[in-house]
């Protein structure tokens, strides 16, 4: 086979050399002059290793082509990153103290140097790409593996090549004096053709060590001659065929003709299988012709490659003999000229490596805190770019899930339609007000709460009796002993005393009285609204509201079909919407992730063309939503449609009738228990502060009865010292009752602002009125509306109006012997009473004027 002697026919290009180079000083001085020192100290790691990379790739001595070669991509990538931070230019504002230096790696004697980053670039790429060729050029080719793995080197190198070619090259002398001619278009365009051709070959070469079909074999084979071909087209020609020693041309012309003979060998045993004699006898003329003209210029050419293009033309001759002799024994074919002859069929294996990936700096830390203005603002730009993008998409979302609820809202969905299974809703503020009320206790819990009322009125009621016959008892003693002794009992009535206190009891039993009024109209407002308030007992409560049925007659029995249909959709339509949430954090997520200033900080092209390739991104979910709403407002039709249907045959209007009108009752039903309930707490806390009220005053009573005990005690005792003719001076002197005298003058009563402070009344009155006297004269009318307690006889101690007031005792001063109940919170001789926070402006209207606390 031709293809055994071809091994290890292939080319490596050498790198290029350089001279030793200083980065760090230069650049960190630029750092220093336009940011700070601060930014220059931090940035001095970086820079240590930007150095270590320029000094490892200057000693090129490597045993190891792959260590080489990563050592040149991590050199490359530091490269991308100065050149957005650090312009290198002879501009005396930018790094203008570097100057690349680089040889021609096939004519040493030449050599660049420019002030260009560039230059930088593309030689480093230039060796790049010579390491992947050595790197092919050590694979073991004899095994199918190694072949393989030779021409994926060999398709890194054309990557690499290609992208000199295409970013760095013209830079490389914009604005420059010339560059060495290596890494010019012409020669990199070249050499990626070269290596194209190479990986390619390995493939043939493997195709046939498989035993791959000739027809096959030719096609892939015909493919490698056209990449030589491609490749010799370059060497030609100016500026390269003065530039590259002769050896070069020859093999690659060699090359490009053994594999187009290879192609038409391989492509005539196809056709002879086909019995296809006389394009075969074309096709094998054609190779050999071929081989005879690249022998001519084969002087100087290796050996190996002379006896490959022998033995295959060796091969071509005995195959076109036997073709010539078989057409004219047998088929007798005319055969065609070669000219005449269509291309070989070609089938392209290989391609250059795309090197945007393993060059990306983007994701590299080097110089990470500088961040020139430029790429400031472009990031400003595109961060406003695809807010706009996220903005849009998030309002037109949020508009299709706006327009579904109207919609279905308008068609009664999906509520009728649930109606039909039992499984009927209410709406949601109505359902939230008959939780709360069922929370709360509901119509049952009422006649708890009125119990409630009734137990807090008897306490009331008791306490008030108890008060009053506290009054009475001493009142009558008060009469007893000045019936017994006379002119001699000369301390005041207890009437006289008690005005206040009395008048304050009769208030609350007033009080008490329109608060039973009150009482028995809530309880029969429970009773005659009992029926209508049942409902909110109902759980769930859904299950008060009706359903809707089946028509009681059908022609065609097509209600399910139809109830089943509409389900469908409104599932469909459901999906949607969770597919509409579902792009909605997609495309807040994508915002979240897309950081594009890595890459700001590592473009060297065109900012426009970055935004358009990384907003792209976001077009496959912009395509998603308008593709989502489009499919909604179509569904939304048929659901319309279906909805037509499915009301006419359920009579849709009667049951919606129905159902508000259950709903007006729900609603009725916790008006009526809100005012019930109402009415009841603000009974429960009237009874109760109430009740505060009358133990206040029954205290102060007591503490009055006590007073007048001890001073009954300590008169009687005068009195009886008198009648036994017994005198004491020092009595005379101060008064008939030293120690109660004494009593009161050391338990004064305290100022104005303590009665305040003890108030229980919820609202006190800004402005108090000064404590009264403990008594009331004749003359001093009580407050108009208050009258004696519906229930007892009048009290003793009432004294009538028409009863001459009895003179203070002693007569020296107003007697004060009743400081414990007199600065208590209810002693109010001006009427204030304890209102309670629900009532109006008068908490305790006058029993003539009815009311109570009951609301309606």
């Amino acid at each position: 086979m031709a293809s055994s002697a071809l091994s290890n026919l292939m080319l490596a290009i050498h790198e290029k050399k350089t001279s030793s180079l200083d980065l760090y000083r230069p650049l960190r001085n630029y750092v220093t002059f336009t940011y700070s020192e601060r930014e220059a100290q931090l940035i001095e790691d970086d820079l240590e290793t930007l150095k270590q990379l320029r000094s490892d790739v200057e000693r090129v001595p490597d045993p190891s082509p792959s260590a080489r070669r990563d050592l040149l991509i991590s050199y490359y990538k530091a490269l991308c990153l100065v050149e957005t931070r650090f312009p290198i230019s002879p501009d005396q504002h930018h790094v203008n103290a570097v100057s690349f230096l680089w040889y021609d790696a096939f004519k040493q004697k030449q050599k660049a140097s420019q002030q260009n980053i560039h230059l930088e670039k593309a030689a480093v790429l230039f060796n790049l790409g010579a390491s992947y060729s050595q790197i092919a050029l050590g694979c073991d080719r004899t095994t199918v593996e190694g072949r393989r793995q030779a021409s994926h080197a060999f398709i890194g190198a054309a990557g690499a090549f290609a992208w000199v070619r295409d970013n760095e090259s013209v830079k490389a002398m914009i604005g420059q004096s010339s560059t060495t001619v290596d890494v010019r278009v012409e020669c990199v365009g070249m050499l990626e053709r070269l290596m194209v051709a190479q990986a390619q070959e390995c493939v043939f070469e493997n195709t046939i060590a498989k035993g791959s079909t000739p027809g096959v074999s030719a096609k892939i084979a015909s493919q490698a001659g056209i990449y030589y071909e491609e490749a010799l087209a370059a060497l030609i020609v100016s500026p390269l065929k003065d530039h590259f020693e002769k050896g070069w041309i020859s093999h690659v012309q060699m090359k490009a003709a053994l594999f187009y003979s290879e192609a038409c060998y391989r492509y005539g045993m196809e056709l002879h299988e086909k019995e296809e004699i006389a394009e075969e006898i074309a096709r094998l003329k054609s190779g050999a012709s071929r081989l005879a003209e690249a022998k001519k210029s084969s002087r100087g050419a290796p050996a190996q490659l002379v006896e490959a293009m022998n033995k295959l033309q060796a091969n071509i001759n005995c195959n076109l003999d036997r073709a010539v002799k078989e057409n004219d024994r047998v088929y007798l074919m005319r055969v065609p000229s070669p000219s005449s002859l269509s291309p070989l069929p070609t089938f392209s294996m290989v391609k250059p490596m795309n090197m945007a990936e393993i060059l990306d700096a983007s994701k590299e830390k080097m110089f990470a805190i500088l961040v020139p203005d430029n790429s400031a603002k472009a990031l400003s730009r595109y961060t406003e770019m695809v807010d706009d993008v996220i903005r849009t998409q998030a309002e037109r979302l949020q508009q299709a899930s706006e327009l579904t609820r109207v919609r279905l809202k308008e068609m009664d969905l999906p509520d009728s339609i649930l109606a039909v299974d039992g499984n009927s809703t209410l709406p949601t503020d109505l359902k939230d007000d008959v939780e709360a009320v069922q929370i709360s206790g509901g119509p049952a819990g009422l006649e708890g709460e009125l119990q409630q009322l009734r137990d807090l009125k008897r306490v009331n009621q008791e306490l008030l009796v108890q008060t009053e016959e506290l009054l009475q008892k001493e009142a009558t003693e008060d009469a007893q002993f000045r019936s017994q002794f006379g002119t001699r009992w000369t301390r005041p009535q207890s009437s006289t005393l008690t005005k206040n206190l009395q008048d304050r009891l009769n208030r609350f039993a007033a009080n008490l009285k329109q608060a039973g009024e009150s009482d028995v109209k809530i309880e029969r407002s429970v009773r005659e609204n009992s029926a209508l308030m049942s409902i909110l007992d109902r759980r769930p409560i859904e299950a008060a509201v009706p359903t809707l049925a089946k028509p009681m007659m059908s022609l065609d029995a097509t209600e399910d079909a139809i109830v089943g249909n509409l389900k469908q959709s409104l599932r469909q339509l459901e999906n949607l919407g969770a597919q509409r949430a579902g792009l909605e954090d997609m495309l807040k997520e994508m915002k979240r992730k897309d950081d594009i200033l890595p890459k700001l900080m590592t473009s060297t092209g065109s900012y426009e063309d970055m935004f358009r390739k990384e907003m792209s991104k976001y077009d496959h979910i912009c395509q998603d939503i308008s593709q989502n709403i489009e499919v909604q407002e179509q569904l939304l039709m048929q659901i319309q449609a279906q909805n037509e249907e499915f009301s006419t045959l359920f009579n849709l209007e009667d049951y919606k009738a129905s159902r508000e009108n259950c709903y007006k009752q729900i609603q009725a039903a916790i008006s009526k228990y809100r005012e019930i309930k109402e009415n009841v707490n603000e009974g429960l806390k009237f009874y109760v502060t109430l009740q505060d009220a009358i133990t206040n005053v029954k205290q102060q009573c007591s503490d009055f009865v006590m007073t007048r005990s001890i001073q009954c005690r300590e008169m009687i005792e005068d009195v009886q010292r008198q009648m036994s003719g017994l005198s004491f001076q020092d009595h005379r002197s101060s008064g008939p009752y030293p120690s109660v005298h004494q009593r009161t003058a050391s338990t004064s009563p305290p100022p104005p602002e303590t009665q305040n402070s003890s108030h229980p009344h919820p609202h006190p009155h800004p402005h108090p009125h000064p404590q009264a006297p403990f008594y009331m004269p004749a003359e001093q009318q009580p407050r108009p509306g208050y009258t004696i307690p519906p229930y007892g006889p009048p009290p003793p101690y009432h004294t009538p109006h028409s009863q001459a007031p009895p003179q203070p005792y002693p007569p020296q001063a107003p007697q004060q012997p009743y400081p414990s109940w007199q600065q208590g919170p209810y002693y109010d001789p001006q009427g204030q009473q304890p209102r309670p926070p629900y009532t109006a402006h008068n908490p305790y209207p006058p029993p003539h004027q009815g009311g109570g606390y009951y609301r309606q």
